[in-house]
């Protein structure tokens, strides 16, 4: 029996990218106060700049999670829809 490995990727609830909401999934914390605390640890120090810069990097370096949906849209299911 494999184990799937855990893999930190961006999340399906995005809120821009959903880079701290993938975080927050991968170490099973509350997404909302995961995005605080980032907003906050950005701003209080003054590293507003650092902050966005790092986010953005992890935006294009983080993969997309798959999604099971996602699959499920490639099915295409074809015919006539008649109305009654």
């Amino acid at each position: 029996m494999s184990k799937k490995k855990k893999q930190l990727t961006k999340s399906n609830d995005k809120v821009i990218s959903g880079v701290l909401g993938g975080v927050a999934e991968y170490f099973d914390w509350d997404k909302t106060i995961t995005r605080l605390v980032a907003v906050v640890l950005c701003v209080f120090p003054g590293h507003v700049f650092g902050g966005i810069l790092a986010y953005l990097i992890a935006a294009v370096v983080m993969p997309d999670a798959d999604d099971d949906n996602r699959h499920r849209d490639d099915e295409v299911i074809e015919g006539e829809f008649k109305e009654k």
